[in-house]
């Protein structure tokens, strides 16, 4: 089935000065050709400061720029959700891997936004999960509750733990982990998050559940003190424990040097599975669970696992 379509706005930037609108159109969208970004242009879809474009205008700073994308079918994803929790100023669901939390990446319609809005219209995401990852995700239906949610999210008065399944078994039972997130080069997006020296700062705390020798893996507990994007795929491969099944990240928290996939990709095992913080209207301590998803790899009896009192 065909969505609405879409139209994607942007203000030209200073740094773009001098650019054809066709050069400015295949760096700004670098997954199209620039021979496809011509026909796009041929079909009348984008337009600059309100009139059609052929491409070859030069572009300046403040203009305009709208691609008016045709509707589109989307790829396949599920479409269920479990809600966790509700009240007149919160909603907190259970996403399931492979569903996209806001549009992006040919994804419009088959996101948890549509889906979730489709039963509390006022509902917007406090948060986001990574499409392949599964879990807790909490909407606010207020501004009042974003707002105040918003502000204190990447404190310590929001705990959020997440279970991961990591390649290579672990020597050590907790890793404070504080490896720099920012922006490197990517060939096919032009540049995504990974490891970087002068990445912005950021902090888990990996805490070994199980480790499977057999297998070659080892689960973690991970707590996040910070909220940066694809953080705990980057941290637990910069300790050279990259997720099993990752298609993008490797050792060092750095993209595959044959680039397999796509931030977007799943294939990996991650799960959101603890959130507790102060409601931001009542005051009440929330503390909320989400059942790990059909198939999540679980401990075998040959599994070491870590004393209880190890897992914070």
């Amino acid at each position: 089935m065909l969505n609405r379509g879409y139209a994607y706005t942007t203000i030209i930037g200073g740094n773009h000065q001098g650019q054809t609108l066709l050069a400015h159109l295949a760096s700004l969208y670098p997954h199209s050709t620039v021979h496809a970004w011509q026909q796009n242009l041929n079909n009348g879809e984008v337009t600059l400061n309100g009139v059609i474009a052929t491409g070859s205008e030069p572009v300046r700073p403040g203009q305009t720029l709208v691609w008016n994308r045709p509707p589109w079918t989307e790829p396949d994803c599920p479409r269920h959700f479990e809600v966790l929790w509700e009240d007149g100023y919160l909603l907190a669901v259970n996403k399931p891997g492979g569903l996209p939390t806001l549009p992006g990446g040919g994804f419009l319609e088959n996101t948890l936004l549509r889906l979730v809005q489709g039963q509390a219209p006022n509902a917007n995401p406090v948060h986001r999960l990574g499409r392949g990852t599964s879990g807790i995700v909490l909407f606010a239906k207020t501004a009042q509750a974003a707002s105040q949610l918003t502000a204190t999210w990447n404190t310590a008065g929001v705990q959020k733990i997440y279970r991961a399944l990591a390649q290579g078994v672990a020597a050590q039972d907790v890793y404070e982990i504080v490896t720099p997130i920012g922006l490197v080069p990517h060939p096919r997006l032009g540049s995504v998050w990974a490891a970087h020296t002068s990445g912005k700062p950021s902090k888990s705390v990996a805490t070994v559940i199980a480790r499977s020798t057999s297998a070659s893996t080892t689960t973690f507990a991970v707590s996040l003190g910070s909220g940066r994007p694809h953080q705990i795929r980057i941290h637990l491969a910069s300790i050279g424990h990259p997720l099993v099944g990752d298609p993008l990240y490797g050792c060092a928290g750095q993209p595959l040097a044959d680039l397999p996939g796509l931030p977007g990709d799943g294939g990996y095992w991650l799960h959101a599975e603890s959130l507790r913080f102060q409601h931001p209207i009542t005051g009440e301590c929330i503390h909320l669970e989400a059942a790990l998803p059909s198939g999540f790899p679980t401990c075998s009896l040959e599994c070491a696992a870590v004393a209880p009192s190890a897992v914070r």
